[in-house]
């Protein structure tokens, strides 16, 4: 029986490693719970299709999971936030969800360097109507942003900005986009816990992208806790995301 019991919880950490990326909850039993009861009954049906479609592609650890979509749509539109900016978009399931979540005059511009993968959860933005919203710049976002930042009335104009793109820019675009946001406006770090892999001793077992990545989260998670531009406040939904409200 202790065998068995044994295999069972070996089968219980594997499939609890596979699905790190989209809850960092030691209980998968729980996770299913959240997602059975709080999430999939209210999902829209547009982003019930988006994260199906996404499933099916063979990156699909890269996208938003379905609990910090709905998490997403709650703050944005707690904040009634307008104009918001999105870099690092895949195959579109938080701009989906933040599309939905803006009034019809809302904007949102999004930036990615593979237009190929937007495009495939583009039919199903536009089925929900809400690609008007959307102004998707192909190509590295930093270059956009120095731009933007060069001109001053851009400065100060931005409700809400979701960063879920390269680690090793993360902080290059804070530098950026603090600018940017209007005090009072909020900024949103995805993956800042990276797998668990913050708190992981030196030897521990990772993959290569985690372990390459972890020193950019941790450089930045502490940049973010000293600037005093800023409240902070890190939450253990999905991998992990970082809220900063600007206050100077």
């Amino acid at each position: 029986m202790a065998e068995t019991n044994g295999a069972a919880q070996e089968t219980q950490v594997a499939k609890h490693q596979e699905v790190g990326h989209k809850s960092l909850l030691q209980s998968d039993a729980l996770y299913q719970y959240i997602l059975e009861t709080s999430v999939y009954p209210r999902e829209p049906e547009p982003m019930k299709e988006l994260r199906e479609l996404t499933a099916k592609h063979p990156w699909n650890l890269m996208t938003t999971s379905a609990d910090e979509g709905q998490f997403l749509s709650m703050l944005l539109k707690l904040i009634n936030a307008k104009n918001t900016m999105e870099i690092g978009v895949y195959t579109g399931y938080s701009l989906l969800a933040t599309a939905l979540a803006l009034p019809d005059d809302g904007k949102i511009l999004a930036m990615d360097i593979n237009k190929e993968n937007y495009e495939l959860g583009l039919p199903v933005i536009q089925k929900a109507g809400v690609a008007h919203k959307i102004d998707f710049r192909e190509g590295p976002a930093l270059p956009v942003l120095d731009l933007m930042v060069e001109d001053k009335n851009n400065h100060g104009t931005y409700d809400f900005i979701f960063v879920d793109a390269d680690k090793d820019n993360y902080l290059n675009y804070h530098k950026r986009i603090i600018e940017l946001v209007k005090v009072g406006g909020v900024i949103g770090y995805d993956n800042t816990l990276w797998n668990g892999s913050v708190v992981a001793p030196p030897d521990a077992p990772l993959r290569k992208y985690v372990r390459y990545y972890r020193d950019f989260v941790l450089e930045l998670n502490k940049a973010l806790a000293a600037d005093p531009r800023i409240e902070i406040c890190m939450l253990p939904v999905g991998d992990g995301i970082t809220l900063c409200r600007r206050i100077s």
